[in-house]
């Protein structure tokens, strides 16, 4: 496929719900089926296109950039983003990344511990006709932190099911639909400007809740897509005997 932009994977976690694997190794390194986490993050990203990448890394980030070296960068572009000696959550990683996409063009954020076969070109696209400062990809799925979106499918605020918590913005008079976040979202560079007055590692969700009232966020529902978290021991186990059986998810070349 054409060339459509660039994108970040988050892979710079401890990985602590991974654990013991990420005693001795980075959670992007885990594998399913002998192949690791950000190896299908990568694929799935270049088969759409967008191939010139940044990955951040801290937790055993040496593991991480010798593994693409003995890759061969998966023949595209691929930049690091250090954060060795200190980690900047998503928000502080992702301005930490700035200067890679100094193109003006808005561009993807992927969590390396996801597994998905959403359509990125169509994710893309609704985005840049939207007009919208981020799209964040949701689902309807059980989880214990929410976004929440109003008839129009802008962010309204966020909950937390396990402590109660509700974050809303007070303009907002009608019900919100609660959807889960999927780990992938399309951003605007113009977002670099508003968190020129943020230091140090921030939440890139805190971020959005307090902005939202002012930019359109919009959610892009993916519920036909194939899907899984893989941020623990017992989701990494059942999407090892899934794509055991069933080896058809994201192996483009």
């Amino acid at each position: 496929m054409a060339t459509t932009g660039k994108a970040m994977i988050l892979a710079a976690g401890l990985g602590t719900r991974l654990q013991p694997f990420t005693f001795t190794k980075p959670k992007a390194l885990a594998q399913i089926d002998g192949i690791t986490l950000l190896e299908y993050a990568i694929r799935h990203l270049k088969h759409y296109g967008f191939n010139k990448i940044i990955i951040n890394v801290h937790h055993f980030a040496d593991q991480v950039i010798e593994f693409l070296k003995s890759k061969n960068n998966f023949d595209i572009y691929i930049s690091i983003s250090d954060e060795s000696n200190k980690l900047l959550n998503t928000g502080g990683g992702l301005k930490n990344a700035s200067y890679f996409f100094d193109d003006k063009k808005s561009f993807l954020v992927y969590n390396v511990d996801i597994l998905t076969d959403i359509n990125l070109r169509t994710f893309y696209d609704t985005h840049i006709k939207s007009g919208a400062l981020a799209t964040l990809a949701v689902r309807n799925r059980k989880t214990s932190r929410y976004f929440l979106f109003d008839q129009n499918n802008c962010l309204c605020g966020w909950k937390n099911m396990d402590t109660n918590e509700i974050k809303i913005q007070s303009r907002v008079y009608t019900k919100l639909r609660p959807l889960a976040f999927s780990g992938i979202q399309a951003i605007n560079p113009k977002l670099f400007d508003i968190m020129s007055k943020y230091d140090g590692a921030f939440s890139i969700t805190d971020l959005y809740i307090q902005i939202c009232s002012s930019y359109k966020i919009i959610a892009f529902n993916h519920d036909k897509s194939f899907w899984m978290d893989l941020g623990t021991v017992e989701h990494l186990n059942q999407a090892n005997e899934l794509l055991s059986k069933f080896n058809f998810l994201l192996l483009h070349d």
